[in-house]
């Protein structure tokens, strides 16, 4: 079974070097919720949503948190070929005309793979849902070995941009050593 065991957001962790600020998104961009699943079996690996109204409830909060998560999955997960990951955002009272993200993922340093995705026109107001195919490259087994001994050592960076300028950046961290 390949099940993501935990996540954690927390926007301190590691990661202090962001690209962009948090004002930059001036089209107030917020992602609601996240779900990845397997396409080859269609199970769902992952999902998390934020609850309703968090926003408002919660005024003391780090407003940076949600620019790191950390995720913990199973070894099998990197034997995966090919997932889906849905992402539901919802879009500020400004019109978006070209949305775009480009993810890199990382293992100590060393590029494993460069993802380019195109969500185009958002309508002010609005919310939307979007889901993303990722193609995994096929790792040498010992490679595999070295990311589950190595956990929170494989590390991406999500970038946002509106119009080819960078509007958000968001960090995560992967550790493969879930359920041993």
């Amino acid at each position: 079974m390949i099940k993501c065991v935990s996540i954690f957001f927390n926007s301190s962790i590691f990661f202090t070097d962001y690209l962009c600020r948090l004002e930059d998104n001036i089209y107030n961009i917020d992602f609601t919720r996240f779900k990845i699943r397997d396409l080859e079996t269609g199970t769902v690996l992952f999902e998390i949503a934020k609850p309703p109204n968090s926003e408002e409830e919660s005024g003391d909060v780090d407003a940076s948190a949600g620019r790191f998560v950390r995720y913990q999955f199973t070894p099998a997960f990197l034997k995966l070929r090919t997932v889906g990951a849905t992402v539901e955002f919802t879009v500020g009272d400004r019109p978006i005309n070209s949305f775009r993200m480009i993810e890199r993922h990382y293992f100590q340093g060393r590029l494993l793979k460069n993802f380019d995705f195109d969500f185009g026109f958002c309508i002010p107001n609005s919310r939307n849902t979007c889901e993303h195919i990722y193609e995994f490259p096929q790792l040498p087994d010992g490679l595999i070995r070295q990311m589950v001994e190595h956990p929170y050592e494989t590390r991406s960076d999500s970038f946002y941009f509106v119009d080819n300028k960078l509007i958000m950046h968001n960090k995560a961290d992967y550790g493969y050593n879930g359920g041993l």
